[in-house]
């Protein structure tokens, strides 16, 4: 009967003994798995077996730290993180077979002027200095309009307008009633009456001319179009009264719109070259003028006015032209391509890679870009070798580590990159 009981018993000791040594075994297994995938990652020798781990964490969530190993917040099982000791704190290091299989790419950070041509829209207007305004001297009745539309071309000494005013009648008459008389009382009164004319707007011609009751005929003071006609055949006018502006062709501005980062390499003197969408195939030649001093609430653009030559008037106001603007280069500044740059908002790093396949993550201050580069203003000196393709998978892993912990800490500064000092560092 004992001997019937102690089988059973002793098989079942043997079978929880199994499956506890298989657990044990499984469970060393994971943890040494682990380790190495973690030392794989990162290019670092796995943990003694007495390291202790500083926290466990899940790499889709690296900010979320434990104390002891388990389940993350989204479910994932965590692995530990050990403590590089003896190592800089502010590298990444990962072998060489690793950047391999990423696809990592590294290039020289050149110096160089970076092109400053830009193209900006513009719009077509007439040239203000070659705007003539004709008004009437006098009260007086618009008798005869000969150009009877706005935009009508005249030529210079063209007829405009006739005008009749009694008072121009009364002046040029006392004007010819002196020219006979040859006292020295005559002859001041006779001047005074020349510039009684001249003041009515009168010249010798047209005091020859003028018709019974004041009639005369106003002529184009230049070649041009009549850009604004504000009197109609009829009708009566004051003295001062604007009746027509007439406006030269020869040539034309251009207003371009210039954003804020680009006027500050603009300046007056600066060669231009204008396309017009409606005149396909010609280009013209200019340089701008002036920088107008008010910038456009709405756009946050700066205004260029362009001076164009205009012999043939093909150009007219109220076009659209595109305008490329070539300022001279500046000074030669490192520059890196524009992926190289990684940009948070805030601030902008690159990731520099260093001798053992070690990869350190510097903070810059980007300036102007062109071309697929961006310029550095602060960071990088020349000559280090920046990531340009995988460089956000070592910068997650420089996250992990705690190096943009400390780049991003005011009270800590970054080291610079090795062979590059950093700008004002004296030997």
């Amino acid at each position: 009967m004992k001997r019937a009981l102690l089988i059973p018993f002793t098989l079942a000791v043997l079978l929880v003994t199994a499956i506890v040594a298989y657990w044990a075994g499984r469970h060393g297994n994971g943890s040494a798995a682990t380790s190495a995938d973690q030392s794989a990652s990162t290019g670092s020798p796995a943990p003694a077996a007495s390291a202790k781990p500083l926290y466990w964490y899940d790499p889709m969530i690296p900010a979320e730290h434990h104390d002891k190993p388990g389940l993350s917040s989204m479910g994932m099982k965590m692995i530990p993180k050990y403590a590089d000791t003896g190592a800089d704190q502010g590298v990444v290091r990962i072998d060489p077979a690793t950047v391999q299989n990423l696809g990592v790419r590294i290039t020289a950070v050149e110096r160089r002027a970076l092109p400053a041509s830009v193209q900006v829209p513009g719009t077509i207007s007439w040239d203000l200095r070659q705007a003539v305004v004709v008004s009437a001297r006098v009260d007086a009745v618009v008798s005869k309009l000969y150009a009877r539309a706005p935009y009508t071309n005249v030529a210079a000494g063209a007829p405009l307008a006739d005008l009749l005013a009694p008072q121009w009648s009364s002046a040029v008459a006392e004007s010819q009633a002196l020219q006979h008389v040859q006292s020295d009382e005559a002859k001041a009164l006779r001047g005074a009456a020349q510039q009684r004319l001249q003041a009515l707007g009168l010249s010798p011609a047209d005091g020859r001319s003028i018709g019974r009751g004041g009639q005369i005929t106003l002529h184009a003071p230049q070649a041009g179009v009549i850009s604004t006609l504000d009197v109609r055949e009829g009708q009566r006018v004051n003295a001062g009264q604007t009746l027509m502006t007439i406006n030269g062709l020869s040539t034309v501005w251009v207003e371009a719109a210039l954003p804020q980062a680009v006027a500050g390499t603009v300046h007056a003197d600066t060669p231009v070259t204008v396309h017009v969408d409606a005149l396909p195939g010609q280009v013209f030649h200019g340089h701008v003028e002036t920088l107008l001093p008010d910038i456009d609430m709405t756009t946050r653009t700066q205004r260029a006015r362009i001076v164009l030559a205009n012999p043939d008037g093909a150009l007219s106001p109220g076009m659209f032209a595109t305008v490329q603007l070539n300022p001279s280069p500046g000074q030669a500044v490192p520059v890196v391509p524009d992926d190289a740059l990684i940009s948070t908002g805030e601030h902008a790093r690159v990731i520099v890679a260093e001798d053992g396949g070690r990869f350190r993550a510097v903070a810059v201050h980007a300036g102007r870009a062109a071309g697929g580069y961006t310029e550095i203003v602060d960071g990088l000196t020349g000559g280090e070798k920046v990531v340009i393709s995988g460089q956000f998978l070592i910068d997650s892993e420089a996250s992990l580590s705690g190096a943009l912990d400390r780049l991003n800490d005011p009270a800590a500064k970054p080291a610079p990159a090795t062979g590059a000092p950093m700008p004002g560092d004296h030997p």
